[in-house]
């Protein structure tokens, strides 16, 4: 019998990959899936996907399925209550009538851009946040690497 050696290419950084994946919340909620698109492309190492992610990817192979729990400090981070703030409904576009549930984009005063979420609305004030949406939650990626290009 003769002996063949096979190479098994596995994900790694510097690679880009492409992945198949549903994430959901801890009470099986999805959030997100790939289901019906293209898989999501990115680069291990670059940054471009929450950190869990990254590593869940590392060290796969193409056509490996992998289920993998990432917690708040690997994903969106924890909440920060710093982040929930309260502004005069005056600072709002005339004719904008903010509800919660809402989400808009609002220029810093360093020139940056961040989104919030309305989440409360008073008669002179709303309450909005800033935080990521999936901020302080613990998330699962059931994770299928389709490609390693």
């Amino acid at each position: 019998m003769r002996e063949v050696e096979i190479d098994v290419s596995r994900a790694s950084e510097g690679d880009t990959v492409q992945v198949h994946y549903a994430g959901r919340l801890e009470d099986g909620t999805v959030f997100d899936s790939s289901e019906g698109r293209d898989p999501l492309e990115f680069t291990l190492g670059a940054g471009q996907v929450i950190p869990g992610f990254e590593k869940a990817v590392v060290g796969m192979t193409e056509g490996e399925k992998a289920t993998a729990s990432i917690p708040p400090e690997e994903a969106y981070g924890p909440r920060s209550e710093e982040l929930v703030l309260q502004v005069q409904r005056s600072q709002f576009p005339d004719g904008v009538t903010p509800e919660v549930g809402q989400r808009f984009q609002l220029k810093t005063e360093d020139g940056n851009t961040m989104r919030v979420t309305v989440t409360e609305t008073r008669r002179e004030t709303v309450e909005i946040d800033a935080n990521h949406p999936l901020a302080g939650k613990a998330l699962t990626f059931e994770v299928e690497l389709v490609k390693i290009a």
